[in-house]
């Protein structure tokens, strides 16, 4: 059982280091929050996946009517108003962006720009002996109440969120305990904020920035923001939030000094994602996140109105009367007006009710034809977690071995190519496609690869036929080596011999081997120093010794044998691969430092005896997959969660496509589905799992927002786990010090190669594997401009309205235009 510190009033984790993720984990088909999405983009990665453009029907401002109401639809209403505790959701966090300042905004590559509502200009001014930071205010910046935006707000921001008051019940303060002192500049527009050790995301502070009446006290901090705030600053005002609907009602801001908001009113209607095509289909909203059944009906509707068939007419078609042939309704009618009343009230009851479903039907239709899709790739990914805390994935052997058995591309093709979207999964944990920070590291764990799977397994114990062995009887690899030195000598050279009738994987092995001698030689070896096993308290100095007992604990302490050493130094040395600063160069860590020379390496494919020890056979293959494996009589079944919720339809179609993937490899699945409700708090966040499918959002900086996500646990003294938002628990002593170095650098370029090496090591250790990039379906009013499917982009709110002189025929017209062949055939 893993141990999660939470702050009062929530479930969110909180670090033991006081670090804790500005967002939370999206869960099954909705994203809960998403306050840091991309980051910034210096380069084109050459190998980055294709990137999906904004669809938010972009237009000028005098275009855009002034007035109206929108209906926006929310997965609930707002626990908090304070995005700063642990349970402020999504919503929390529209409205944050509608109401306070945000000192840097995201355009559609995820790249943090500076506001100029709130900031004429903001720089590092000092960096020795220490890091300042100047900001400099917009001088027409002022509260709701008419103060001034200045250095106080800061200053009680800061405060609150260093982490050395403990009365302030934060959910994070990552940057924050890295500030020494802030004060006024040479005016009261002049902001210095000076730091006690580097940091690389300061741009990350202070967005969104909350007046010092709700900063400034612990009860003001706790209490008094949760359900109103006493001061706003942004294009919107907070109006009202319905205690017994859950709306929430924002209105234009009076003393608003930039461009004037173009609607009158945004409410925030609570509409739980299963309920949105209904709520849709009365015409209740005019912009909402949906799912791909509701893409699919709004494109259907917009079939019908452009081939001329009106509701009632759609509804004959395909809807409830499609069954309704002339002999059947002939012989209705003669039963409702023939001689037997029982049989004849019966049947015109069952007619009426039909009559009932078609007429509703013909109006959803009918009001469906007037909304558009947009779509998009949201700033998120879904990812399979396989938790190494215990069981047969504390085993990194049988971790990569799920992970290579894994088709990745054809998951994300069977979410993202029926919607017309990039296919591409993703090559990095810590950034997306169109980020600087984005390089395709996958190569350093491999691709799909059923035999690679297979030998992994088989090195790792877990054999055909091994759940019938009694226990204590070793299999794979461990009973080879009691066998004898000739006979395995002998089944070496055999291995070896097919190895070599495989030109492209011993191609890609020599110089593995060759390199490996070297580090050998040279005593830099790459070993697996800091990798967490669970119940080894010194995990840089275990020894190939058979697991036993930790004195006086119980606890079976997991160690490796030889060839395991030898796999993982295999990994290590790939992730070391694409380390090319110039520092590890001159340490001699790199593999061209090691060659003796700068050079280009050229990851290998997942080429075989990379990962499992070279000359360990793959088990036969067993047709069919039929035969499971299994160890010491045991056999290999992992518990694998998914969410039972209406709106997780996709979700378990994945993990279907999973199950069949492993069980291909022999790995048996026992699938749990679980309620939308308790499948993260009781599941994920208490490790009640093997393997789950959950999502989480990107950032612009990773460096800060995803260290907690991958940090290595901590044991706690009563025996548990601390693991902050790694929830796989699954970490490394070196990842979590390229994290550090990487906020700790001023080097723009330096920092963006820490995170990526960073990354590199995630996917060696195996503990997540990213699927695919999320899709973002959202229905709008054709007529509504400048708001839809944002992906990186944070929205301009006071953009935001419908379109002059839009009636509804032209309404029609546009959605025609807009959707066609990009949403209607597509979402078929």
């Amino acid at each position: 059982m893993s141990q999660i510190g939470a702050p009062h009033g929530g479930t969110c984790p909180k670090s033991p280091r006081s670090r804790t993720l500005r967002t939370v984990a999206t869960l099954t088909s909705a994203v809960l929050a998403v306050t840091a999405l991309a980051g910034c983009s210096a380069d084109d990665d050459a190998d980055a996946a294709p990137v999906a453009v904004q669809d938010n029907a972009p237009t000028p401002r005098d275009l855009v009517a002034d007035g109206g109401t929108l209906r926006w639809a929310v997965d609930a209403a707002p626990t908090t108003l304070n995005a700063f505790q642990a349970d402020a959701d999504a919503t929390t966090s529209r409205i944050a962006g509608a109401v306070l300042p945000a000192l840097y905004t995201l355009d559609q590559r995820g790249r943090p720009q500076r506001n100029p509502d709130y900031l004429e200009s903001a720089q590092v001014v000092e960096t020795e002996p220490k890091q300042v930071v100047l900001y400099k205010l917009n001088q027409q910046a002022v509260w709701s109440d008419g103060r001034e935006i200045g250095a106080p707000d800061f200053v009680a921001q800061w405060r609150a969120l260093s982490g050395r008051d403990t009365a302030y019940w934060t959910a994070r303060n990552s940057g924050y305990e890295r500030i020494e002192k802030i004060e006024r500049g040479k005016n009261d527009l002049e902001v210095r904020v000076t730091f006690s050790k580097p940091y690389a995301d300061w741009q990350s502070l202070f967005t969104p920035l909350y007046p010092k009446q709700v900063m400034g006290s612990p009860d003001s901090f706790n209490d008094g923001a949760r359900t109103t705030l006493k001061a706003t600053a942004g294009p919107f005002l907070l109006k009202s939030v319905d205690a017994k609907s859950g709306d929430v009602t924002l209105i234009r801001n009076p003393r608003w000094w930039g461009q004037a908001a173009k609607l009158d009113t945004v409410v925030l209607k609570p509409v739980p994602r299963a309920d949105r095509a209904d709520a849709l289909a009365a015409g209740t909203l005019d912009l909402a996140e949906i799912d791909r059944s509701t893409a699919e009906r709004i494109s259907l509707a917009l079939k019908d109105a452009r081939a001329g068939r009106n509701g009632a007419q759609a509804a004959l078609a395909h809807g409830p009367g499609s069954s309704i042939t002339p002999s059947k309704a002939l012989k209705s009618w003669a039963l409702a007006h023939g001689s037997d009343e029982e049989k004849a009230e019966e049947v015109r009851a069952a007619r009426k009710k039909n009559q009932e479903a078609i007429a509703r039907y013909a109006s959803a239709q009918d009001t469906l034809a007037t909304y558009v899709v947009r779509k998009s790739l949201e700033p998120a990914y879904t990812q399979l977690s396989l938790n190494g805390e215990s069981g047969p994935l504390s085993d990194e052997r049988v971790r990569r071995a799920v992970a290579r058995a894994i088709d990745r591309q054809e998951l994300a093709e069977s979410v993202l190519k029926p919607l017309g979207l990039p296919a591409k999964p993703p090559g990095s944990h810590l950034a997306l496609a169109g980020q600087a920070a984005y390089k395709d590291s996958s190569d350093a764990l491999g691709g799909q690869d059923t035999q690679e799977a297979r030998a992994l397994l088989a090195d790792a114990g877990w054999v055909p036929g091994g759940a019938e062995q009694p226990a204590g009887t070793k299999a794979g690899s461990e009973a080879e080596k009691k066998e004898g030195t000739e006979k395995g000598a002998s089944e070496k050279k055999e291995a070896e011999k097919k190895e070599a009738e495989k030109p492209a994987k011993s191609t890609a092995t020599a110089p593995a081997d060759a390199k490996k001698k070297s580090d050998e030689a040279s005593g830099d070896a790459p070993s697996d120093e800091g990798l967490y096993i669970v119940g080894d308290d010194k995990p840089g100095d275990r020894r190939a010794v058979p697991a036993q007992a930790a004195p006086g604990t119980g606890t079976r302490v997991l160690t490796p044998a030889p060839a395991a050493a030898l796999q993982g130094a295999a990994l290590q040395a790939r992730a070391e691969a694409l380390d090319t600063r110039p520092e590890a160069l001159e340490a001699g860590t790199g593999s061209a430092a090691r060659a003796g020379a700068p050079q280009a390496v050229k990851p290998d494919r997942g080429a075989a005896g990379a990962y499992a020890p070279r000359g360990t056979a793959a088990p036969a293959a067993v047709p069919g997959a039929q035969q499971a494996l299994g160890k010491d009589g045991k056999a290999l079944s992992l518990r694998f969660v998914l969410p039972s919720g209406p709106g997780s339809e996709s979700l378990r179609t994945v993990g279907d496509r999973i199950v069949r993937m492993l069980d291909a490899v022999g790995i048996r699945t026992e699938v749990t589905k679980v309620p939308d409700e308790s499948f993260f708090k009781d599941h994920i966040a208490s490790g009640d799992y093997d393997l789950a499918l959950y999502s989480w959002p990107a950032s612009a900086f990773p460096a800060t927002d995803a260290r907690p996500i991958f940090a290595k646990p901590e044991p706690a003294s009563d025996g548990s786990l601390m693991v902050e938002q790694n929830y796989s628990r699954v970490g490394t002593d070196r990842i979590d010090q390229l994290f550090d170095q990487a906020a700790g650098t001023l080097d723009e370029e330096e920092a963006l190669e820490l995170v990526r090496q960073a990354d590199a090591r995630i996917w060696a250790a195996a503990g997540s594997i990213p699927l695919y990039q999320r899709p973002q379906l959202v229905a709008a009013r054709a007529d509504l401009v400048n708001a839809g499917a944002w992906g990186f982009a944070a929205p301009r709110y006071q953009d935001i309205g419908f379109e002059k002189d839009a009636s509804p025929k032209k309404a029609d017209k546009k959605a025609d235009k807009r959707t066609g062949e990009k949403t209607g055939e597509k979402a078929d």
